[in-house]
């Protein structure tokens, strides 16, 4: 491991919290070990434990993120994330490869959702020549978090977001049962909505969706109608 990435990792680890640890895996259906720190904590400590360890830059934080995530406490793979968005504007093309690594790794709603959203997401709009090779080849996975994340990408992206795309990612999935595909749709068609109303409330009455994702995709419109 990186030194920095040996550092950081001792200083958590006199921050753990056995009481804490127990309810917060079960919350994740103990799929993952815990130290026990709470995200207000665990931020507090990181930002202090940056501000008296500069950052290293460039590819050796790259492999820092990658050593802390590797480590089995999930609070790691969460401060792994904020490594890997401090670097994100500096990433090079090529860096969609470990982006997609960390979505098949550990994977659950918690992180994938970041990974999609802020990460994968950014990384598209700083190199849209990538977005049809890799979501093309992600929705038609049997992987349902590649999936996930193929809906989930341009949940920021607003009066940007490629409305063809969109659309026919959820077509192609839209009668999957697995919940976070379903509640996925619901999320990006809502996300979207707030953008293009009428094209978002167009496509729901148009598309055979579960009732759990035409819920979700239109909560925002008919709040703002109500």
């Amino acid at each position: 491991m990186h030194p920095y990435a040996v550092q950081l990792e001792s200083y958590f680890r006199t921050h753990t919290h056995a009481e804490t640890a127990i309810p917060m895996a079960a919350y994740m259906r103990d799929q993952f070990p815990f130290l026990g720190i709470r995200t207000p904590d665990r931020n507090r400590l990181l930002r202090e434990f940056m501000q008296a360890n500069p950052l290293p830059k460039g590819g050796e934080l790259v492999q820092v993120a990658g050593d802390v995530w590797s480590l089995p406490e999930r609070e790691f793979q969460y401060i792994a994330m904020v490594l890997y968005e401090k670097h994100r504007k500096h990433a090079e093309q090529a860096h969609i490869d470990i982006l997609e690594g960390l979505v098949i790794d550990k994977s659950w709603w918690d992180t994938v959702d970041l990974i999609a959203s802020r990460l994968i997401g950014f990384h598209f709009a700083k190199y849209p020549e990538l977005i049809a090779s890799y979501t093309e080849r992600w929705i038609a996975s049997d992987n349902l978090w590649l999936q996930r994340t193929a809906l989930l990408y341009q949940l920021s992206y607003k009066k940007n977001t490629d409305e063809e795309r969109l659309f026919r990612y959820i077509r192609s999935v839209a009668t999957k049962q697995e919940f976070f595909i379903r509640k996925a749709i619901g999320w990006a068609l809502r996300e979207y909505s707030k953008a293009n109303e009428d094209a978002v409330r167009q496509f729901v009455a148009e598309t055979e969706l579960s009732p759990l994702s035409r819920k979700e995709a239109l909560k925002y419109v008919e709040r703002n109608n109500a």
